[in-house]
């Protein structure tokens, strides 16, 4: 069957055929702003750079549009690195900075006053929005617009030494007030800024505006192919004429493609700044946040996010995707590599009252049975047990298979047992099951071939670790937080994190490390956190059993 390729890849295709790109290697770039930690929406951008390059044999270059120092820490620049290279991709030594540009910035900003094509302007910020006009209505002429060479070159000299507080003036290109794209309408080139920058320091306090210095940096380092999301669509006939002013000698292509945007999620810098400082969440990498350092840590696998987003695909119109997507993906991957292991998170305690007393018995257990090469582990087994409290009922309702008074069932590897009796505290609540087993059922195995319809699993209660299980969900509850009110806050989820603090785990996750992914049978996937340590256990879970993306495909009829 023939590959189905999408609109990118018939471009790139289509400008090597025909001798479009430079010695024939395409060029491509990765430019966050490090103003923040990236998030899922940058992955869908990233293997679009970075994999674009990688499929037609180029180069993707890392770099860090640094242009506003107020928002931008060496913090995010690290961070930024340690995402891109978690999903599996690396710039080699293609790692640069806009910040790297700025006196050839500065330079062709000079250029282009001296050739009357900018001007210096002192209207305000609100007399700025005010005159560009609308959509249907052209903008005002600037009344410093035509500032004579001389005193332009003066005032900006100024600017660069310091001499007037920000706001007081902007550089900006002479291009035409009419034009019916606003964006063409005079755009701002410089601006002043009194903030120390992560990597020049206080060398500058006039620092280039983000339209001006993207495409300028694109050409510079011989970009073939500018990758970007559809916002930034109308800003293409601002980067084409960046890319035509004197002295710039190569003119790369802007191509737009639909952001990642995704229900039950918020992908702004903006709102996730907020939560994080509100500390309605941890931090960045709170495994409820969607950035990158956040599913990280939830236990996501970048493989899996790679297979999202390629499910998700590339077109040119903007969509919502279903988030049950994104955790099928997660599902699919994770059934494939995840350990089995032994969890109760609401244990009660199973007493098989004929087991021997001083008797301690061995079962191996398979890793996964989706990886015949996975192997199995030794579990331990005695007389005491702990099993889910969801696993006995003294009065069962019809259809209940598991525990009950008569009933019996089979524990995970190891024998049937059925219950006889129950013990309970002063207020009704069942604290222990008693039980018997059957010594010739071991591995499931019965003389006779009888059958039952119930299995538990279970761990040892006299080696078993104790451990918190923390059980994140969704951070918002509705599909579009904040559509209904206007604020996004009203839709949080209060039952995003419910910590566990008594469950109990098998012995072999004493040295289980971040990084590790489990499945604890019959509860989720869930990884070590990184406050976890062998004296006490931490674990999240990264997603539940329950594959709610199977039955919207249902209802859908796929």
């Amino acid at each position: 069957m023939e590959e189905t390729r999408n609109f990118i890849e018939k471009i790139i295709e289509d400008d090597l055929a025909n001798n479009r790109v430079p010695d024939g290697k395409i060029r491509t770039r990765f430019p966050p702003e490090p103003n923040g930690y990236l998030h899922i929406g940058h992955i869908k951008a990233i293997c679009v750079d970075f994999g674009m390059a990688q499929k037609y044999g180029g180069t993707c270059n890392l770099r860090l549009d640094d242009t506003n120092p107020a928002k931008e820490d060496n913090e995010y620049i690290d961070s930024i690195k340690t995402d891109i290279k978690w999903l599996g991709f690396d710039w080699g030594k293609n790692e640069y900075y806009a910040s790297d540009y700025y006196q050839q910035l500065y330079e062709i900003a000079l250029d282009l006053i001296r050739k009357g094509l900018a001007y210096v302007d002192s209207q305000t910020p609100e007399e700025v929005k005010l005159n560009r006009g609308t959509l249907t209505a052209p903008g005002v002429n600037s009344p410093d617009r035509d500032r004579s060479i001389e005193e332009n070159l003066r005032l900006f000299d100024e600017m660069k030494r310091g001499m007037y507080p920000e706001g007081k003036y902007l550089l900006r290109a002479k291009l035409d007030m009419a034009s019916p794209n606003i964006n063409m309408r005079d755009p701002a080139l410089y601006r002043i800024k009194y903030a120390t920058h992560p990597r020049t320091g206080d060398k500058w306090c006039i620092y280039p505006m983000y339209d001006f210095t993207h495409p300028i940096s694109d050409a510079i380092e011989g970009i073939t192919h500018s990758f970007c999301t559809l916002e930034f669509e109308d800003h293409r006939p601002a980067y084409d004429w960046a890319c035509t002013i004197d002295g710039i000698e190569h003119a790369p292509h802007q191509y737009e493609f639909a952001r990642l945007n995704i229900s039950y999620f918020v992908l702004s810098k903006r709102k996730l700044l907020q939560l994080v400082q509100q500390k309605i969440v941890s931090g960045w990498d709170d495994p409820r946040m969607p950035t990158i350092s956040g599913i990280r840590r939830r236990g996501y696998s970048p493989e899996s996010m790679k297979d999202f987003v390629s499910r998700v695909g590339l077109a040119k119109v903007e969509g919502q995707v279903d988030y049950s997507l994104m955790e099928f993906c997660v599902r699919e991957d994770l059934n494939r590599r995840a350990r089995r292991v032994m969890a109760v998170l609401d244990p009660i305690k199973l007493i098989i009252d004929n087991y021997p007393a001083d008797k301690t018995e061995f079962f191996d257990a398979e890793n996964n049975p989706e990886d015949p090469d996975s192997g199995t582990r030794p579990i331990s087994f005695s007389g005491e047990v702990y099993i889910e409290r969801e696993d006995f009922m003294e009065v069962p309702p019809k259809g209940y298979h598991r525990l009950y008074i008569g009933n019996e069932i089979r524990l995970k590897h190891a024998y049937y047992v059925t219950a006889t009796s129950c013990e309970k505290d002063a207020e009704g609540n069942v604290t222990a099951v008693h039980c018997t087993y059957d010594p010739e059922s071991r591995g499931g195995a019965t003389a006779d071939g009888r059958k039952v319809k119930g299995t538990s699993h279970w761990v040892n209660a006299k080696d078993c670790l104790k451990a918190e299980a923390r059980l994140y969900d969704k951070l918002f509850a509705s599909e579009n937080p904040g559509f209904a009110t206007g604020n996004y806050l009203d839709d949080l989820n209060p039952d995003s994190l419910i910590v566990n603090s008594v469950a109990v785990v098998e012995t072999s996750l004493k040295d289980s490390k971040p990084g590790d992914y489990l499945q604890f049978i019959r509860n989720g996937y869930f990884t070590p956190d990184i406050d976890s340590t062998s004296e006490h256990l931490v674990f999240n879970r990264t997603v539940t059993l329950k594959d709610s993306w199977a039955k919207t495909k249902e209802k859908m009829g796929l």
